[in-house]
């Protein structure tokens, strides 16, 4: 037994569980080094400063990549072509962007510079991009020096009207009562599109659309209504899907803060085919780390399509699983937001002793990982009195765990997205309950032949039964059975395959490169 565990659980069991995820997150990274994604090569065009669409409206990244993948040449990698054409040209990376889109400029037709001078501007041109992501980094420490920020857990709400200057009213009300974090919710669907949209948006569907201006909008009012509440606002958003990679640098030149990025959310609940998925978390999650990005990861959806209590085990493989992938992405346990939710069936007898047990659990098996902790959903039944009765209890959960980010739930929950008076109050019952609960957690201890116990050293030994069991098939045949949240995938399956890529021998991504220096990585093999 860890002498700081209230649970006694046993740190053997807690070890055995994250060798066999170790394991595993090793075994997938062989795979995932052996491939690119169109995602992936996009998103080193938009580090170099690569924007704007086209006369149809499609992003440059897009027709540049489609260009090279059309001419057999993505495999080597977008950058070697982009910056040859700027050393033979003398055009900037956004000029010879806008010329292939006029049709002006054909990248594969081009003699190819010697590697060393494409790989000495390229490593020139990418250090100058990375410092930029750099200074940001370096000015939300200052504002973190200068204004402070509010106590952990962190109040946690969403904003999603679909009009992005909407959002922002809704968003400066949210930080006024309380706020510390303002999700800004995606539009329906924008997951399994295989492009960002460009510009500021004004039409979402039940959510606002991602893009770099929506993003340069949204930071600029939460800067401004920081400085008026004297305490600095974090602004998240979702780099999960088709773009993943994309959005993640996108965030990371707009100064985000967290962001939603989940290395199998993506295969289960939007049938994102599983390479396309892997590829791409294991860069994103290089470029959230370098920008001192909050990662949360979606474990909470497991248990919206099966048994909370039946799903536990699942739950937990998965965050130690999301630990380890994200550790060989350099992403330190200080900026893991790993996912879990509230969601047992308010008529089960004793579900918060289950549900106590289930937090502080996590607690004690992720220390230093800014949980992120989900509302009861699935259980909401349009009754307000109740719902804020069931979202108070989640709070209870919450501050006496030591949760890291509070999703605040909405009494509103399954009528209507939240309005600013729903938001409201659901900022002020956190507050009480957390003010009035704040050091609980220090004064309790849990019987050792009690539920609360039980349970927890249950769903530590299944999940370490799981995750070996995970560790001898391959995660990737696992998911094919359907081992996570019931639901099945297969390898050749689901959206995005088109767009995965094996690596050529003389494959290069100057980002990759210089992210895994400065993230402490070992070099790549090639």
């Amino acid at each position: 037994m860890s002498p700081m565990s209230k649970l006694y659980l046993d740190p053997q069991l807690i070890d055995r569980a994250r060798t066999a995820a170790s394991d595993i997150a090793d075994s997938l990274q062989s795979f995932i080094l052996e491939r690119t994604t169109v995602a992936v090569e996009r998103t080193v065009l938009r580090l170099y400063g690569l924007d704007g669409v086209d006369a149809d409206y499609v992003p440059l990244p897009n027709v540049v990549v489609d260009h090279l993948k059309e001419g057999g040449l993505l495999e080597h990698g977008a950058a070697r072509y982009v910056l040859n054409a700027v050393l033979q040209k003398g055009l900037s990376i956004q000029e010879i962007g806008e010329s292939v889109a006029a049709g002006t400029l054909n990248l594969c037709e081009l003699p190819l510079a010697s590697d060393d001078e494409i790989r000495q501007k390229g490593l020139e041109l990418a250090h100058a991009s990375l410092d930029l992501i750099r200074a940001n980094r370096a000015k939300r420490d200052d504002y973190l020096s200068r204004l402070g920020e509010g106590p952990q857990p962190y109040l946690y709400v969403i904003v999603a009207t679909g009009n992005i200057y909407e959002d922002v009213v809704q968003a400066k009300a949210a930080a006024r009562q309380g706020a510390d974090i303002i999700a800004v919710i995606r539009s329906t669907g924008q997951s399994l599109i295989d492009y960002v949209p460009y510009g500021a948006t004004t039409e979402g569907f039940g959510g606002t659309y991602a893009t770099q201006e929506n993003f340069k909008v949204m930071r600029e009012a939460l800067d401004e209504v920081g400085e008026e509440v004297g305490r600095y606002i974090r602004l998240c958003n979702y780099c999960s899907g088709l773009c993943m990679p994309e959005i993640a640098a996108m965030g990371a030149i707009e100064r985000l803060d967290v962001m939603l990025n989940d290395a199998l959310y993506g295969i289960l609940f939007r049938d994102i085919n599983m390479q396309r998925t892997m590829v791409d978390q294991n860069f994103s999650r290089m470029i959230n780390s370098f920008a001192g990005v909050i990662i949360n990861t979606g474990e909470d959806n497991y248990l919206t399509t099966a048994d909370a209590v039946e799903q536990a085990p699942s739950v937990l493989a998965s965050q130690f699983i999301n630990e380890q992938l994200a550790l060989r992405s350099g992403l330190p346990e200080e900026q893991m937001g790993l996912g879990h939710a509230f969601e047992m069936s308010p008529e089960l007898e004793d579900g918060f002793l289950l549900e106590l047990s289930q937090a502080q659990m996590a607690r004690e098996i992720f220390p230093r990982a800014p949980l992120k902790y989900m509302p009861p959903t699935k259980h909401m039944t349009g009754n307000i009195f109740k719902g804020h009765v069931q979202d108070t209890l989640f709070n209870m959960v919450g501050v006496m765990t030591n949760q890291g980010i509070q999703l605040l739930g909405m009494m509103t929950e399954a009528i209507h997205t939240p309005l600013i008076h729903d938001r409201h109050i659901a900022i002020e019952g956190a507050k009480y309950v957390f003010k009035n609960l704040r050091n609980f957690g220090e004064e309790i201890e849990f019987k050792r032949d009690g539920k609360i116990v039980a349970r927890a050293q249950d769903v530590l030994t299944d999940a370490a039964g799981k995750l070996e069991e995970i560790r001898d098939i391959g995660m990737l045949e696992a998911i094919s059975r359907g081992m996570f949240a019931d639901v099945k995938r297969t390898m050749t399956g689901g959206k995005g395959l088109h767009g995965v890529f094996m690596r050529a021998e003389d494959y290069w991504n100057p980002f990759e490169t210089l992210l895994r220096a400065e993230l402490g990585l070992e070099a790549m093999a090639r």
